[in-house]
Order: C-alpha cells, then sequence, then structure tokens
C-alpha cells in the first residue's frame, strides 16, 4: 500500500471512526471527548508509522548479508 495514497487515508479514517467510536461510547468519564480524540488520533499515527516501516525495506535492492 503506497503511504499517504488513496487507500491508506480511506484506512486511516475507518480506523480513526472505530477508534473514536469504542472510546466515545464506553466512558462515562467527564473528559471522554478529549480521550477518544487522542486514543483514535494515536491509532492513525501508529498505522502510519506501522505502514512507513513496512514499506521501508519494500523495494530494497541490497538486502542484508547472511539473513537467515
Amino acid at each position: 500500500m503506497k503511504l499517504f495514497g488513496k487507500n491508506h487515508i480511506i484506512i486511516s479514517v475507518i480506523t480513526f471512526v472505530i477508534l473514536f467510536l469504542m472510546n466515545y461510547i464506553g466512558n462515562d468519564l467527564p473528559d471522554k471527548l478529549q480521550r477518544a480524540l487522542m486514543t483514535a488520533f494515536a491509532g492513525v499515527v501508529g498505522l502510519t508509522v506501522g505502514l512507513f516501516i513496512l514499506n521501508k525495506g519494500r523495494n530494497d535492492k541490497n538486502p542484508p548479508q547472511n539473513f537467515d
């Protein structure tokens, strides 16, 4: 998947919505909006970092030597 491509943005929005709703609906504390926004944003950032690491070595012409 191309980083910051059409598919990445769609999956990021879906991830944000799911995490936000899970945290907003299931929380009874007075600061539930802030917690839900922070958790959803952190989930999207984690997804982006994971995809960046995954795509970093995709087109590597020099793989590590003696890799088992």
